[in-house]
């Protein structure tokens, strides 16, 4: 997850946890620029830090052999050895100024906005990890004006989200088509989204002419990975308020993403809470007319 710098969405960093899957399935964080992760620079030489890496494993064995739930060690041991790696690699993947100028352009580095290069460095760092071979990479919008929710526009609708689209749009144009000059977008998805959409209507306690929060009908992009170009799926009503044509439901995207990953959602499980856990529950589709084939 590349974070704008130290900003995390509301929730706290267990927006990036692993929920019922393994903890070793958690995300790393780093930020957008200055130093990527903290203490990232080692302090021993290799072979010093790989004999404390193995003793620390040694006992780290040892003592999930004691516990009935071992997971959480297990995934402390792999996040040492993650850590170890990253030290050889995060410092070089982090720097954009290997970036050719025009390519740091493409994206917005050079804007006068500092919201704007934050979010481009974000795209950029995005595209060296995929890159360098990482499969699943977040960025976070940025967070401007005190404003925790940037997108989460409950007054001042027209100011705010203009304001977020001229800092996002440049760059996630710029990502999708570097990816596909560099031959990575067929095997890449691109996924732009929230957590919900924002009602057609200005609610009554909204002075200011903001959105609330509605789930009957919102959209998102997707681009590469296999997915069609130049698709629109479904509608809303005339209004904009409720979904009226080919409707879907979180499972079915997820099921999805998921079949373009080369995953049956319905026989993937992990055990929880007693029993065997889908990623789509009990529900989703695949969607194939999204899909080129």
């Amino acid at each position: 997850v590349v974070l704008n710098n130290d900003w995390v969405p509301n929730g706290g960093l267990e927006n990036f946890g692993s929920s019922f899957l393994p903890a070793s399935h958690q995300a790393t964080t780093m930020r957008a620029s200055g130093t990527p992760v903290d203490n990232i620079q080692p302090s021993d030489p290799p072979d010093v830090q790989r004999q404390k890496l193995a003793l620390i494993a040694q006992q780290d064995r040892e003592f999930a052999g004691q516990v009935s739930n071992p997971s959480p060690i297990e995934s402390a041991i792999a996040n040492y050895e993650t850590a170890f790696r990253m030290q050889s690699r995060i410092p070089a993947l982090a720097d954009i100024s290997q970036e050719p100028k025009h390519i740091q352009q493409l994206y917005g580095v050079d804007s006068s906005d500092t919201h704007q290069q934050l979010y481009a460095t974000q795209a950029l760092r995005a595209r060296r990890l995929v890159e360098a071979g990482v499969r699943f990479v977040e960025i976070t919008c940025p967070s401007f004006d005190g404003n925790n929710s940037p997108w989460d526009q409950h007054g001042h609708l027209k100011q705010n989200h203009e304001k977020n689209a001229r800092i996002t749009e440049q760059s996630v144009a710029a990502l999708i088509l570097d990816l596909e000059q560099r031959g990575l977008l067929d095997e890449t998805i691109v996924l732009w989204a929230g957590e919900m959409g924002r009602t057609p209507h200005t609610p009554k306690v909204s002075p200011t002419c903001g959105r609330d929060h509605h789930v009957n009908g919102y959209s998102l992009c997707m681009a590469g990975g296999g997915f069609r170009g130049g698709t629109a799926y479904g509608a809303t009503d005339e209004f904009g308020n409720t979904v009226v044509e080919k409707p879907l439901t979180i499972h079915d995207i997820h099921a999805t993403i998921l079949h373009q990953l080369g995953v049956n959602h319905e026989r993937l499980t992990f055990r929880h809470g007693g029993r065997d856990q889908r990623l789509t529950d009990v529900h989703g589709r695949i969607i194939t007319e999204l899909l080129d084939s």
